[in-house]
């Protein structure tokens, strides 16, 4: 039951994304892409979360 619920890698992964790129490691165009649709994701997901709360306590 505790694997389950495990989140070491969602923030692991959420570290590493907005981290300064390795300048010794070259990622293919690809890789960076897919990152950069993540880091836009996330932001998104944070944001429209923000917006949630908000709109919820200001109902109450």
């Amino acid at each position: 039951m505790k694997d389950y619920f495990a989140l070491g890698d969602l923030f692991g992964y959420f570290f590493r994304v907005f981290r300064k790129p390795d300048p010794n490691h070259k990622p293919n165009f690809n890789l960076r892409m897919m990152h950069g649709i993540n880091k836009i994701s996330i932001i998104m997901f944070l944001f429209a979360l923000i917006v949630m709360i908000v709109r919820f306590i200001s109902r109450m």
